[in-house]
């Protein structure tokens, strides 16, 4: 079994549940251009799933082609509303017209996974979740963000299911690991089988 990977990501949440599944991690974020990526693709009219995981696996390789002997972990994690790509939000006033634009509404959020090993994909996973949030007054939504570091808020997009984002939703259907960014009971799988 493998148990010590590097994270292309310089998300701290996948990085807790790395280290909560006894999974070493050293962090080297891949730093790639992710906007301009989706821009391309969308024009491309790829799906949340593509787009997902190919920033994914551009993370991994990136890192991989830094530390050929190493296995890197990539991940990507999208919001899918009817089809439409809901980004990070840049500042809270983009962040209230998300979470506008998410009310009372059902959204999917895709999450992909990739390992690269000598600079290629060696193994890759996709995993979505269902989220209904509650219908909410404009009032609501800003009392919502008032409580949200700045750091939570541009690390997690507009809402973080392991805090205060719970409170946004009346339903959710899918794996918590997969809604934080990083399905990890498929990557265990993964690593305990690789030779």
């Amino acid at each position: 079994m493998v148990n010590k990977i590097i994270l292309a990501s310089k998300s701290g949440i996948r990085k807790k549940i790395l280290d909560k599944n006894k999974i070493e991690c050293r962090v080297e974020p891949a730093n790639v251009d992710e906007d301009g990526i989706k821009e391309s693709l969308l024009k491309e009219k790829a799906t949340s799933t593509i787009i997902s995981k190919n920033l994914a696996e551009l993370k991994a390789n990136k890192i991989s082609q830094k530390f050929i002997d190493e296995m890197v972990l990539g991940a990507d994690s999208i919001i899918d509303l009817n089809g439409e790509i809901i980004s990070k939000p840049n500042d809270r006033a983009e962040a209230l017209s998300i979470l506008k634009k998410l009310n009372g509404k059902t959204h999917q959020l895709v999450s992909s996974v990739c390992i690269s090993k000598g600079g290629s994909m060696i193994w890759n996973y996709t995993d979505k979740a269902s989220l209904t949030m509650k219908e909410m007054s404009k009032e609501d939504l800003k009392v919502y963000l008032a409580k949200i570091s700045d750091e939570e808020l541009y690390a997690y997009n507009v809402y973080q299911i392991e805090g205060e984002g719970r409170s946004l939703f009346t339903k959710i259907d899918g794996d918590e690991d997969t809604i934080m960014g990083l399905p990890i009971k498929k990557i265990k799988e993964y690593l305990n089988n690789y030779r």
